[in-house]
């Protein structure tokens, strides 16, 4: 059986009590924190990653085993507007990219990555869209009417 795996790095995060957080929660292990190479954009209350060449650009989130992966990811592209349903460019493409556990250990996962141009986009340089309880609120609140 091939394993799955998914990174997330915004509103999925297992920091956010959203209802699509909730259905990754019933359908995949967590398996720790990890970091993507990568530069974080704020796009409205949710956040956007492209790839980066610079190892200095991190970016914080949480790696899933998925169960059932066909399905879920299926309901996880609705959530992030990708795939052929959506008109082109859409806003994310979903990617298989590496990403680096905190015990170090790499592995390839999907990671939803930014599909437009962040020309005009505020960068979160921290690489952690969730760095302050406030965000976290804010994206609880929002997800709850937008999504």
């Amino acid at each position: 059986m091939n394993q799955e795996y998914l990174f997330v790095y915004g509103t999925l995060r297992r920091d956010i009590e959203s209802e699509m957080y909730h259905l990754l929660a019933r359908h995949a292990d967590f398996i720790g924190d990890a970091t993507y190479q990568g530069r974080l954009y704020r796009i409205d209350y949710y956040p956007g990653v492209i790839p980066s060449e610079n190892p200095a650009h991190q970016v914080k989130g949480d790696v899933y085993l998925l169960r059932e992966h066909e399905r879920l990811l299926s309901r996880l592209d609705e959530y992030e507007e990708c795939g052929p349903r959506f008109a082109e460019p859409t806003e994310y493409v979903r990617e298989r990219q590496e990403v680096v556990l905190c015990i170090g250990r790499k592995l390839i996962a999907w990671v939803y990555v930014y599909n437009r141009s962040t020309k005009g986009l505020p960068e979160i340089t921290s690489g952690d869209f969730l760095s302050n309880r406030a965000e976290q609120d804010k994206i609880s609140k929002c997800d709850k009417q937008h999504r």
